[in-house]
């Protein structure tokens, strides 16, 4: 490829930082201006402008169309300021971008199959020109904490791809995001005259699962052994996906395992701080869905696998929904919730719950802001010494509570890990610097290991080995200022250790479709897309 088709591909374009060799080699003399611009000078200028946006909005809109035109530049600016970007690219901007998907639609990314390409999904698939190892694909039904966004949900696939590579180095090459559009019941979605999607209602039923196993079946065919996450899935579809999927074809579901595995990581590296064994905590989650679930089934697993019976691990987890604590005397439990139906009478405020059972760790994944009140917060300080508080939900508006009510309502004993982004707390004279529980910290990882082995299947094993590799990158210093995570700048670098265990329990398990390398930690790294621009000869040749 060359002359204008090749500035017309980001995934070869390096805009002004073609050399005088190259451009008289590539044919685009002519094409760009005279004077040439290293990545490092396109970068400086990138963030110049950036930052000159007046909104994270506009910052947002500048960042896609950079990754529309020049990827290497797009993941050289990302990597190299990742505490900046990373809030921009994905949450909590990206549920903005998706509420306003059509009003700031530029180009199109990915592949947006629709219920009126039931029949040729398969061809469809065959358009897309590269072989990805990795589809990451929503329906649009469960967007965030935000609700039906329809087809405006493609901006996850899209932002979930994009920290696939920055964080773990996965080509982009590699990263296919799909957009399943069945349909949206929004009805300010379907009034407005620039939504992108299907003007039609959602599909149910046999309709919705055909076309769902239709793209399963297909993308299998077309791209053999692609692992295949599912993303902001509703809960009614989201775990019967899985249990579906997951035995036959390399797949999970982030909302479930992903947060699953960075809150075990959490609580973790909190009993570090505090000393106390997994097996003895009580733990109260703020919802019951596909995140609560998901997180009280890998605690469970992890609590097995260091002895305790699966009954008695369970009854260490507590669930609290919309209609109140989830007990067995509740006739109407979804499948999900009934392993953690414990007999209890019934409770129907949360701050009722945290009273009565007396929990040494609350998580928050309901998506209902403000619900760890000033009163919740003092009852956890008041029966434990070092209160494990997790506000998971995001975007910033659905934050259980922020991380200063956090700090200021337990006295600053709180060990606390947010969804969303939140700036360091001095209290007393000590400065918390609260980090994210961000799924961001374990999928990457996970996919890449996934990728480096060829993993046949992903084991829930796969999941708890990614949660103690992450726990295990929080050193001593993070643990002294009330961090529960690593540094988000060191994320390459604990991403490359969370894929080498996974995909070492791969190869224990049976699961690893290619032969185990003599160094897989080695093997792993060199998996890693490195953005900084490449030689004239590699530029010039398709990848």
């Amino acid at each position: 490829m060359n002359g204008l088709a090749l500035l017309r591909d980001p995934l070869l374009n390096k805009g002004t930082a073609f050399t005088e060799h190259e451009r008289d080699a590539l044919g685009v003399r002519g094409l760009l201006p005279p004077h040439v611009l290293s990545q490092d000078e396109q970068a400086e200028r990138t963030l110049l402008h950036i930052r000159r946006q007046p909104t994270d909005l506009e910052k947002y809109i500048e960042l896609n169309a950079l990754h529309d035109r020049n990827e290497a530049l797009f993941f050289r600016v990302v990597c190299d300021n990742i505490d900046e970007m990373q809030p921009l690219i994905y949450t909590p901007t990206v549920g903005l971008a998706c509420q306003r998907y059509g009003h700031i639609f530029q180009r199109p990314r990915g592949l947006f199959l629709g219920a009126n390409d039931r029949g040729r999904v398969e061809q469809v698939l065959r358009n897309w020109p590269y072989q990805p190892a990795i589809i990451v694909v929503t329906d649009g039904e469960r967007i965030l904490g935000l609700g039906d966004l329809g087809a405006n949900g493609m901006g996850i696939p899209v932002g979930k791809l994009a920290l696939y590579t920055a964080c773990a180095g996965i080509h982009p090459k590699l990263c296919l995001p799909v957009m399943l559009d069945v349909g949206t019941n929004n009805e300010e979605l379907l009034a407005d005259p620039y939504y992108i999607g299907l003007r039609q209602r959602r599909l149910v039923g046999a309709a919705y699962d055909e076309l769902v196993e239709e793209f399963v079946s297909a993308a299998q065919k077309v791209f053999a052994g692609v692992l295949i996450q599912f993303e902001d899935f509703a809960n009614h579809n989201a775990f019967r996906l899985l249990k579906k999927y997951r035995a036959h074809v390399p797949t999970f579901n982030d909302d479930i395992q992903g947060t699953a595995a960075v809150a075990l990581a959490g609580i973790l590296s909190a009993l570090r701080i505090t000393g106390g064994r997994l097996a003895e905590q009580k733990i109260l989650f703020l919802g019951a869905g596909e995140a609560a679930t998901g997180i009280a089934d890998l605690i469970v697993a992890a609590m097995v696998h260091k002895g305790a019976r699966p009954e008695a691990a369970r009854e260490r987890c507590w669930l609290f929904d919309s209609r109140g604590l989830v007990v067995r005397s509740r006739g109407d439990l979804a499948e999900h919730k009934q392993p953690y139906a414990h007999e209890h009478a019934p409770l129907a405020a949360f701050a009722q719950g945290v009273r009565t059972l007396k929990p040494t760790a609350i998580i928050g994944v309901a998506a209902v802001g403000g619900t760890f009140t000033a009163d919740v917060l003092a009852d956890m300080a008041r029966v434990n010494r070092q209160p494990i508080v997790f506000a998971l939900s995001n975007p910033t508006s659905k934050a259980e509570c922020t991380a200063e009510e956090a700090y200021r309502n337990t006295g600053g004993r709180a060990l606390f890990a947010c969804g969303s982004p939140f700036d360091p707390v001095t209290l007393e004279g000590k400065t918390y610097v609260p980090r994210q529980g961000n799924n961001s910290y374990i999928f990457p990882g996970v996919g890449l290991g996934a990728i480096a082995c060829r993993a046949r299947r992903m084991k829930h094993e796969m999941f708890l080995a990614a949660a103690h590799a992450l726990a295990e990158q929080v050193s001593a210093s993070d643990l002294a200022q009330g961090s529960l995570y690593p540094a988000l700048p060191r994320i390459r670098e604990v991403s490359a250790e969370i894929a080498t265990a996974v995909a070492a329990a791969a190869y224990r398990l049976g699961v690893a479709g290619a032969p185990r390398p003599a160094d897989l930690g080695a093997h792993v790294r060199a998996q890693m897309f490195d953005p900084r621009y490449r030689t004239c000869e590699r530029s010039a040749a398709p990848q």
